[in-house]
């Protein structure tokens, strides 16, 4: 998978030459991931960092890392006695596709993307599977180079024959460090 990743980001480099200015940035973000369908944690925060590469006029290629505290859940298991549940941390990485429609100041964007995720939570196994996540996002630039980005998805980590699914709302900012001709 990863030379079939780097293949793709590689031809799609040369590919932006012939097509026009090529811009780079990197962003932060953070927000909320919230279980779907999940009594084994509830809600907590997610942040992380993204690489967007704008490689062709509607195409933009993003790598990412992010990385989620789920809160704890309280149980009794049918007895009397109440038990908390370790909500887990959940952590991935990979790329997203974004195709941006709209103005340079303000752009809306359905994304889709592929990584590897990591669920660990005491008391279980954990879990490392490819993931994958889409959802819808708008980027308004107040000053050229500088974006500000809010987004909602949906992250679905491969667990055997089910999946683990996660609901996030983000916002965060991403500044174009550098263009190509």
């Amino acid at each position: 998978m990863r030379n079939t990743l780097v293949t793709t980001l590689l031809a799609l480099a040369v590919g932006a030459g012939s097509a026009g200015a090529a811009d780079f940035g990197i962003g932060a973000f953070g927000g909320v991931s919230i279980p779907v369908l999940n009594d084994l944690a509830k809600q907590g925060p997610v942040f992380g960092v993204r690489v967007p590469a704008n490689l062709l006029p509607l195409l933009t290629v993003e790598p990412y890392f992010s990385t989620s505290t789920l809160g704890n859940v309280e149980d009794s298991f049918g007895t009397p006695t109440t038990y908390t549940r370790d909500g887990g941390k959940v952590t991935g990485f990979g790329v997203n596709a974004l195709v941006t429609f709209g103005a340079a100041t303000l752009k809306l964007y359905p994304f889709a993307g592929v990584g590897s995720y990591k669920v660990t939570r005491e008391g279980s196994e954990d879990v490392s599977e490819i993931g994958y996540n889409f959802g819808l996002g708008l980027g308004v630039s107040p000053v050229p180079k500088l974006t500000v980005h809010v987004r909602g998805g949906l992250d679905m980590v491969a667990t055997g024959d089910t999946s683990q699914k996660f609901a996030t709302v983000t916002a965060g900012v991403s500044y174009a460090v550098f263009s190509m001709p």
